[in-house]
């Protein structure tokens, strides 16, 4: 496919221009005197330099990669269809839509983008983290600096003993059993060409403890709502999971609270404080 550099350019254009600040979770400011977002602003949605993205707009510079043009669609907060046509524009085939698809749809980053008050991410049917709030990072670790089949927390469970650290030791057992039972159930949905199954197979040749709860065949075990965190500064912390689903692309939003006035409550506020001061790197 050729790229169409004016189309490419008049659409990102109009995009850009019907955005407002709110929309994508950025102040809006006093002196706003741009139509929409500015060229910087989206520029630092999409991480990329203004620069790069200007040109783009002028109808300048090279073809951009598919990654770039993921990263654009995903910072402009375009649809499923939207995200389609600007790959196209740009000269590539779109990716594929649903459970195996990354993009997240505008109206979950919407929700997501105004949770600045506390924990919360957005992961895949597989337990891949996609987006974290600040206290999200706070709480966690930054889960998306994982690559390769350690995105998902499952696999980390049975291969990286950090990733226990992060909960209560008494949720172990039944966590090892949950994840055991989760992956199974979407190997099931997915087929057996399946990214599940493949992640299924590559636990079963490294983690024994894997092997064994995978033979007991369990299915159904669902999450406790109530999380017993275990935070390397602050402590315990027992917090409740809210989940929603976006049933098209298979996302999970959740988010973390705590009960007010209990000192999980407390420990919550101080963890915004604090920040991510104490958690540089990927903590399970």
């Amino acid at each position: 496919m050729m790229i169409d550099r004016t189309g490419l350019a008049e659409f990102l254009r109009h995009r850009r221009e019907s955005l407002q600040p709110e929309d994508v979770g950025l102040p809006r400011g006093q002196r706003r005197r741009t139509s929409g977002l500015r060229r910087e602003e989206v520029a630092s949605l999409c991480h990329m330099s203004t620069d790069y993205y200007a040109r783009l707009e002028r109808e300048r510079g090279p073809q951009p990669s598919e990654q770039m043009i993921a990263s654009i669609a995903q910072g402009l907060h375009l649809s499923l269809d939207e995200r389609d046509h600007l790959f196209r524009l740009a000269g590539h085939n779109p990716p594929a839509q649903g459970a195996i698809s990354e993009h997240i749809s505008p109206g979950l980053l919407r929700i997501f983008d105004r949770l600045h008050d506390t924990p919360a991410e957005i992961v895949t049917e597989l337990g891949e983290t996609l987006r974290q709030t600040e206290l999200g990072i706070a709480l966690t670790g930054d889960l998306t600096a994982h690559s390769g089949p350690a995105r998902s927390i499952g696999y980390r469970w049975f291969t990286d003993p950090a990733t226990r650290q992060l909960y209560a030791p008494d949720d172990h057992p039944f966590l090892t059993r949950m994840f055991a039972s989760g992956l199974r159930g979407v190997v099931t949905l997915r087929g057996p060409g399946s990214r599940a199954a493949h992640l299924a197979d590559l636990l079963l040749a490294r983690s024994e403890e894997f092997r064994e709860v995978w033979n007991d065949h369990e299915v159904g075990i669902r999450p406790h709502e109530v999380k017993h965190f275990v935070h390397p500064e602050l402590g315990a912390m027992e917090l409740t999971c809210q989940t929603l689903l976006d049933p098209v692309q298979t996302h999970f939003l959740l988010v973390y609270t705590a009960i007010p006035g209990s000192e999980s409550h407390e420990k919550l506020q101080l963890l915004s404080v604090i920040g991510t001061q104490a958690l540089r790197g990927p903590a399970g």
